[in-house]
């Protein structure tokens, strides 16, 4: 808990006042400045960051070269809109992302601000590049609060009393093999989920009305929940073989997070579309589609855009991001930081049966606590526990998963070794508290 007559308390204290109390708080942690792997608080305190903005600050807090391309840019111009005056940086970061994830012989980027216009926007241009209209969707993805992402997105409490929703929007269950795999390898898990997928076009919705699927490899918010390798070959061959586009939301697990730039280079299969944002940006509000050129080039004119896309200095610092990503190799980064938490993750799994899993790619890692042993018994009550007594000796984390009872891990990956199992010793000595 922040301690009263502080100054942390005195911000929140004018958050409560000022700002809606719609807009959720994860952590009662405050900030002035940050730097690499700790953010500082208004009390002069330093936290450890395990949350990285909910994944944005992959190559950490203020990386050196990207806030000197900010500053540069800023004196250069700060925003003449794409649609009106062609600039550089928009153009470069496309082709770079192009080289970075290329999807076919020919790849194209389409830039905006947040994750969520990336999904609403790839939604559009699959719709346009089939002339369908239905897209399909799993329980537990979280694609955005606009409207059509938000319709997409399972968690209802996210969207309690938004409708009307978008229409033909159609949701299947997630093969989340821990939940619901009991008795099957992975493998007969997957064949039995994609059994599931074919009889979706008989009592769900008929394949020849969908433009597209939609599907976060990692589930981000929904717990850090992994697609088995064979449902996403087999999701690939479904998609092909009836024409519908497959879009994998990569918003959350890109830039190194799982150790590779996307989290489907694991699995070999290529999305015709996907969405990227976060860490592209080390924090400034930038996002992309990317897309095989020829269903990208369906859109018409017009049909997507908007004043902020691809704003110069977000093009900027997404550009000296990656460079900078490249230059530490990032990648490496993410697998080494990964291992490191799963080892320790996967200890106290042997020690406290509350942990029913850890799971996860790369540094994607999360744990998730459940009663008696029981996929279907969540307790969030655990989660909550942990995160409040790490957030009252400074370090900051956060959950996830529709039942409150994951905790997901999103440092930074540029976080050293003595930190990082700093914050994880402070970690396991709580749950040891709480659990005994």
């Amino acid at each position: 808990m922040i301690p009263e007559n502080t100054r942390s308390a005195e911000l929140l204290a004018r958050r409560k006042k000022a700002v809606p109390s719609g807009v959720g708080i994860f952590n009662t942690a405050t900030a002035v400045s940050a730097r690499g792997a700790t953010i500082t608080d208004a009390d002069g305190r330093e936290l450890i960051d395990f949350a990285g903005g909910i994944g944005v600050v992959n190559a950490g807090h203020c990386p050196e070269p990207v806030v000197k391309a900010i500053q540069e840019q800023a004196a250069k111009f700060i925003h003449t809109s794409f649609n009106v005056v062609t600039y550089e940086p928009y153009v470069a970061l496309c082709e770079k992302l192009g080289t970075l994830l290329p999807h076919g012989d020919h790849t194209k980027t389409f830039l905006v601000s947040t994750g969520a216009e990336a999904v609403e926007n790839a939604i559009k241009i699959a719709r346009q590049a089939t002339g369908r209209q239905g897209v399909l969707c799993y329980t537990g993805g979280f694609h955005g609060r606009t409207m059509m992402a938000m319709t997409l997105t399972s968690k209802v409490n996210y969207k309690l009393n938004c409708g009307p929703f978008a229409p033909e929007v159609y949701r299947l269950r997630y093969p989340n093999y821990y939940r619901y795999g009991a008795g099957f390898s992975e493998e007969q898990f997957a064949d039995q989920e994609l059994k599931r997928l074919r009889e979706s076009a008989r009592n769900v919705v008929a394949p020849e009305n969908l433009a597209a699927v939609i599907i976060e490899v990692v589930q981000g918010e929904g717990g850090f929940n992994v697609t088995p390798a064979g449902y996403l070959k087999g999701l690939r061959d479904f998609c092909d073989e009836h024409g519908i586009v497959l879009i994998f939301d990569e918003v959350q697990s890109g830039f190194g997070r799982t150790g590779r730039w996307g989290a489907y280079e694991h699995f070999d299969v290529l999305p015709d579309l996907s969405t990227w944002a976060k860490s592209l940006g080390s924090g400034m509000p930038i996002a992309a589609v990317v897309g095989r050129g020829e269903i990208m080039d369906a859109a018409g004119p017009s049909t997507i855009g908007g004043t902020y896309i691809g704003n110069p200095v977000c093009c900027a610092a997404a550009l000296a991001t990656l460079q900078y990503m490249e230059e530490i190799d990032i990648n490496a980064k993410g697998m080494h930081v990964g291992s490191i938490i799963r080892e320790r993750f996967e200890r106290w799994r042997g020690l406290y049966p509350q942990v029913g899993d850890v799971r996860g790619l790369g540094a994607m890692m999360a744990i998730e606590f459940v009663k008696n042993g029981d996929p279907q018994e969540p307790d969030a009550a655990t989660c909550l526990a942990l995160r409040q007594a790490c957030a009252d000796r400074g370090v900051v984390l956060i959950s996830a998963g529709t039942h409150g009872n994951i905790v997901r891990i999103l440092c930074p990956l540029v976080i050293g070794d003595e930190l990082l199992n700093k914050g994880l010793d402070i970690m396991e000595q709580e749950l040891h508290k709480i659990l005994g």
